[in-house]
Formats: C-alpha cells, structure tokens, sequence
C-alpha cells in the first residue's frame, strides 16, 4: 500500500485546499490524484452527473484521457441508489473496454457520491490485476467518496460539468418557522440547499430573510447561489410554512439571455456599420475612387460579410432546431491530412501563427471529415484571441490506443480550472458586460463540443504548462471495432 504517512499529508494539503473556499475543480482533481495513490492503482476518474447524463471531469495516471468524456447510462452502473460500490472487470465495461484493457488495466473499484439520495458523480480507481479489491481498499474508496459528498454538499465550485445540478432537481426545501422565529423542522432537501443540517438549525433563527405572508422573495447566499423563499400560515398562527427552492440555474439562464441580447446586437452591429459604410462611400464616391481604393473597400465589404455570414450562422446553430447538425454517416479519413488541408484555407494572417505537426502514417478516425474545417477554425481562433500579438498557435495530431485527434495549445491567459467546462456552455462569457477585452456572443466552443459528440468523440480544455491553453479533440479510431475506442 502506498506510504500512509504520504496519503495523509496530501489529504491535509486537500483539506486546505478546501478550506480556503477553492473552487471545486481543483479539489476534485486533487481527491482523484490521491484516490490513484492511496488505492495503489493506476490511475483514477471522477465522473459528474446531472440531468443531461454524465462527464468525466478529472482524471489522473491511465485514464487521464477521459477527460471531458460523456458516461453513456449503459455503463454507469451506480445510478440505482441501493449500489453504493461496484467492482467490474474491464471486458464488462461496453464503450471504454479497448482503451483501458489496452493500458494494462483489468478491472475497476468504483463509487457513489450522493447528496440526499440524489447521485452526483462517481468516484473510480483502475488496477492492472484481476482482483478482488481488499476491504482496505474499499474502506478508502468510501472515505474519499465521502469527501466529495462534502464538496457537493456545501457547493464549493459545484457541480462543474451538469447543466441542471442533482440539487435542483430534489424536493423544495421546507422550513418550519414557530411564532417565536425559531426554526421547528428542517426537512432534508433543505439541508442540502442551505449546507446546514437538521441538528444544526433546529431551535435557531433562519438563516435566510423571511418573507412576508404571501409574498416571494429572491435572496442570494453568500456563495453566489440564489434562492426563491416563499411563506405561508400555518392553521391557528401556530408559525408559517417557509419553502426554499434554489433557482441559480434559473436565474443564471436569464442572465444569460440578457447577456446574449446585449453583446449579440454589438457583434451584429459591428460588420452591419462597416458593410454600410464601405457601401456607401462606393455608392457616393464611384467616380472620386481610384481602382486601388475601389478594390480595398470591395474587399473589406467581402470580409466583413464573410464575418456576419459566419456568426449568423452560429447563432442559427446554437438557438434553432439544430439544423446543420444532423448526426452523419461517420465515415473512415486521414486526420493529419484533413488538418493540412484545413489549415492551409485560413486567412494568411491566421495561418501564419499556426505550428503544425501533422505527421503522416497516424491510423484514420472514423467521423465527418468536413466538420474539421469548422472545430479546427474555431479552436485556433479562440487561441489567437486570448494569446499576446503574435505568439504562435501550436496544433498537433496525437493518437493512442483508441482514439484519434489533435490538440492546439496557446501561449496566452490560460483557462482557469473552474472554467474548463463552463466554457463549453452556450453564450457562456469568462467576462461580461460592455467593457469585456474579447469579442464573441460564446458560441464557438459549444458548437465545437456539439459537432464532435455527435462524431462519438469528446473536446476538453485545461491549461497549459508554462502558462495559456490546451484544447484537446479526440475522435475514434476507424481501425477499432464498435465501443472499443
């Protein structure tokens, strides 16, 4: 077993990580790093559950390159509360039985991590040998699921990846409040959307402002979440009734709305003004122009229209019915070739800060060949956005047991852990309001996510050492069979 002494020092510095109000990210990925050394495994995932189905947020050793993976429900097989730990050997496990048998993996321990009954993710650790797992082993898997429990419990940072948290999805919380102001009842839900337990605010104050009779008030917690608290009488003035009900998610929706509205008009805006102006000064000034001018002006009313024509077309994407995005007929092709072909379409002020290496003879991915064009234009975009004036772009073919794909990585800000998923959302922005130093309406790393999922492959962010960013794609192998990539 590894060193105890070593496990304890890295689970003090977790608690401290914790303790100082971390975001959530970074204490998962560090709960998973300590889950692989503490198990003596060889590697570890932690994979986030919400209504839209499941992700592997953070992983460590052989199964780093999961990361950013949807669990399909077929292998999640915790998902019936009554399980709280399985082990499976790998040939049982349908879509990732090629890529970890491949790495000398022979079997998975795995579970639980629940909030009043409600799953939240699953905690796994992967072994070389055949097993079974020693109750040592199952006793630390338990204790670390526990400490993700905790995370989750008190929302430090999470969830990370589920659109819709299992906490909105339980019961509303329901406070009984007597005529003196002290708390009667506090049913579990609301222990969970307070963070407080029962025994803890029994005979106490509430914790949060009481409405009057009738009346509905929002208010936010100290750790950003919002609340809809609403009171009503109980019979004979013997107290009131005070229902809390988390609507972040709500009301971060509606942010967002408002948000897309602004900068939307702003970026359309843009390219409309300049396409008018240009148009204009052809219009008024024909004969005043040389043949020089004239050029110019033709040539930045093409670009210009070029830019509309392209964020048109993403906000038909991300807010119609999906047209566009028909699942293909995914179909064997060479990457690296794709991507030369791809690359050397940029516009020549793009091009000139892309680094490839494409190297030839890397085994074909199975997807839509086409699409490329459209992710790799997006991510090398994104790259030069938030990287200084010319810094190069790096773009790579990477391939291993099971997959295909490539990686561009940039020299700029760098992503923080609490934004490597967010950023995939639709119209999410790392900074809002007028004054934001980057364009954009944050459509082009949802699209992106959308086109490769749909391909049976995944995309993941996470910064870059040395400071900027890595974006990964990753597509299946067209020389593997069905679930093995």
């Amino acid at each position: 077993m590894a060193n105890t002494e070593r496990i304890f020092g890295d689970l003090t510095e977790l608690a401290d990580l914790v303790n100082t109000g971390a975001a959530g990210l970074p204490a998962i990925q560090g709960l998973v790093q300590l889950t692989q050394t503490a198990l003596d495994a060889v590697g570890a995932s932690f994979a986030e559950y919400g209504s839209a189905g499941g992700r592997v947020i953070a992983a460590s050793g052989a199964s780093l390159w999961a990361v950013g993976r949807r669990v399909l429900p077929a292998d999640c097989r915790l998902a019936d509360p009554g399980r709280h730990l399985v082990e499976v050997p790998v040939e049982q496990i349908h879509t990732e039985a090629g890529q970890l048998s491949e790495r000398g993996i022979r079997r998975m321990l795995a579970t639980r991590v629940e909030v009043a009954g409600q799953l939240m993710g699953t905690l796994h650790g992967y072994f070389p040998d055949a097993g079974p797992a020693t109750p040592h082993q199952r006793s630390v898997l338990s204790l670390f699921a526990a400490i993700a429990t905790h995370l989750y419990r008190d929302s430090r940072g999470l969830p990370v990846y589920a659109a819709a948290s299992a906490v909105a999805t339980l019961a509303d919380a329901i406070a009984v409040v007597g005529p003196d102001g002290l708390v009667g009842s506090w049913n579990p839900a609301a222990a969970v959307v307070i963070g407080r337990p029962a025994g803890a605010m029994l005979g106490r104050p509430l914790p949060v402002p009481l409405p009057g009779l009738g009346q509905v008030l929002e208010h936010r917690l100290p750790d950003g979440r919002w609340l809809q608290i609403l009171a009503t009488e109980l019979p004979g003035g013997e107290g009131r009734v005070v229902t809390l009900r988390d609507i972040t998610e709500a009301h971060r929706r509606e942010q967002a709305r408002e948000l897309f509205v602004a900068v939307t008009s702003h970026e359309l805006r843009t390219p409309v003004t300049v396409i008018k102006g240009y148009a204009d000064t052809l219009v008024d000034h024909w004969d005043e122009l040389d043949e020089a001018s004239r050029r110019d002006a033709a040539g930045r009313l093409g670009q210009r229209a070029g830019e509309l024509a392209r964020l048109v077309e993403r906000l038909l994407s991300a807010v119609g019915d999906g047209s566009g995005l028909a699942v293909p007929m995914p179909l064997p092709f060479d990457l690296s070739d794709a991507i030369r072909a791809t690359v050397a379409e940029l516009p020549p002020e793009t091009r000139r800060r892309v680094t490839l290496t494409a190297p030839d003879g890397c085994p074909k991915a199975l997807g839509e060949r086409a699409s490329l064009a459209t992710v790799i234009a997006e991510l090398i975009t994104n790259a030069i956005k938030y990287s200084p004036p010319g810094a190069p772009v790096e773009l790579s073919v990477v391939a291993d047991v099971g997959t295909v794909g490539f990686r561009v990585a940039d020299r700029g800000a760098g992503v923080l852990p609490e934004h490597v998923e967010r950023a995939f959302e639709r119209f999410w922005q790392a900074e809002s309001g007028s004054e934001r130093p980057y364009g954009g309406v944050g459509l082009g790393l949802y699209l992106v996510r959308r086109i490769i999922e749909r391909q049976n492959g995944w995309v993941s962010l996470r910064p870059r050492d040395g400071g900027g960013t890595v974006a990964e794609v990753r597509l299946p192998r067209a020389d593997l069979g069905p679930g093995e990539a």
